[in-house]
């Protein structure tokens, strides 16, 4: 009965969530590309049965990338599909991977998306990254002997008090077959409080740091800064949102006129409204995809490019990350801390609380509070090239010694992939 109840209110909010993507594509044409796919449609994959990655959004979909290669390489006999909620996260798929895996948006959880869903891409295991509990899509798996992974798995305290709420919704949906690696203990004791089982479940670790930044990052990090400016001190500003701009730049302008900010919105619908910020403030700055090199007095350079984001943290002396001012949750500390980079993170980091407390512990990282304390920051850090080496250090290293969650994860997939392929999962259903 729950289910049910639940499906019709789906069903409901689906013309919705539908309404809000054609609006934010008048911003973002992204959002208007593949709108079948998100009602289950799209093109039937007529080779062998897939396995299944799901990642949300960019960070995630960022953070699975050494796990697709693995598993690509692994089972190369096995298609790849790749899904996500965002078209950043497509995006950052495509940029990955190009046409080597079919890369599409997640459904809307309604039961006839799901079952279109399904039959087209026929999968023998469904992978889903962190935390993403949707029960129309796992009772339909479970119908078709399809395992479920939940990989590099999180549940806050929190989060375990609203599932509880739904009693029975929720607890049904960890199935037999179903398969939970948890980030931490504690995140295992959470997910077991709300239906997974025991014995299925095992601690791997935070996929994350199992981050890959490509062979050549460094090197181009090397050459973005002598385009910059090799003698200016410059800092970094990542995966920025609204009332965290307006922080930065107070912050940037209490430093001497020679620094310079690379400010990267998280979302390219705000690319538009940062530029008139920037402009609104007096801030010379230029575009990254205008191709214009910042002279002497520009101020600010405005990232409104995706996909670049790792080799400008190699360009800059100094990474604050995003998220972080604004209760947003924080993004991805790893990537500039592996970079050998000193981080700075505001207060909120709920959605990597374990990563941010390990690099603040370490002095990997330090905590701002708002732009003064940004401002005082950076000064000392661009004053003292000595502290940000060591800081850059013991980041780079808690990086390296926690590594290896992706070569666990594998282990515990090895088996669901050895036995024999269910006739549920191998035919397409009769609903669609």
């Amino acid at each position: 009965m729950m289910r049910r109840l639940y499906s019709v209110l789906i069903y409901c909010a689906a013309p919705f969530a539908t309404a809000l993507v054609l609006w934010r594509g008048l911003r973002d044409r992204g959002y208007w590309q593949g709108l079948g796919e998100r009602f289950g449609w799209g093109r039937r994959l007529s080779s062998a049965p897939t396995i299944w990655l799901h990642a949300v959004s960019l960070g995630e979909m960022s953070a699975a990338a050494p796990l697709a290669r693995a598993l690509r390489l692994k089972y190369p006999q096995n298609p790849l599909v790749l899904t996500t909620a965002t078209p950043t996260g497509r995006a950052r798929a495509r940029d990955l991977f190009g046409d080597s895996v079919d890369v599409r948006f997640l459904p809307y959880d309604t039961p006839g998306a799901v079952a279109r869903f399904l039959d087209r891409i026929r999968p023998r295991l469904a992978i889903i990254m962190e935390t993403e509990l949707w029960p129309n899509l796992f009772k339909e798996c479970e119908r078709r002997g399809v395992p479920l992974v939940l990989a590099s798995a999180r549940l806050s305290a929190k989060s375990v008090a609203r599932y509880r709420r739904f009693g029975r919704l929720f607890r049904g949906i960890f199935s037999a077959s179903s398969l939970l690696a948890a980030q931490t203990p504690e995140d295992a004791e959470r997910f077991i409080a709300i239906g997974a089982q025991s014995a299925r479940t095992h601690v791997i670790g935070n996929i994350k740091f199992d981050l890959e930044l490509g062979s050549g990052i460094i090197d181009q990090g090397r050459e973005l800064r002598a385009s910059f400016g090799s003698a200016r001190p410059t800092w970094i500003a990542g995966s920025t949102h609204a009332g965290e701009e307006e922080q930065v730049l107070a912050a940037h302008q209490e430093l001497p006129s020679e620094a310079l900010l690379l400010l990267v919105p998280r979302h390219p619908d705000r690319f538009r409204a940062v530029a008139d910020l920037l402009s609104g403030r007096g801030l010379r700055f230029t575009r990254r995809s205008s191709g214009d090199v910042p002279d002497g007095a520009t101020r600010v350079v405005l990232v409104d490019t995706v996909g670049e984001l790792a080799a400008l943290y190699a360009s800059a002396d100094v990474a604050f990350v995003g998220g972080s001012l604004v209760p947003i949750g924080g993004h991805n500390l790893l990537e500039p801390a592996a970079l050998g980079l000193p981080v700075l993170t505001g207060p909120y980091h709920a959605n990597s609380k374990d990563i941010a407390r390990l690099l603040l512990r370490q002095g990997a990282a330090l905590q701002v509070a708002d732009a003064r304390e940004l401002a005082a920051a950076l000064r000392l850090l661009f004053a003292d090239p000595k502290e940000r080496r060591r800081i850059g250090t013991i980041g780079r290293h808690i990086v390296e010694s926690n590594r290896g969650s992706a070569a666990r994860l594998i282990e515990l997939i090895e088996p669901l992939l050895s036995g024999p392929l269910s006739a549920a999962a191998a035919r397409p259903s009769a609903s669609c």
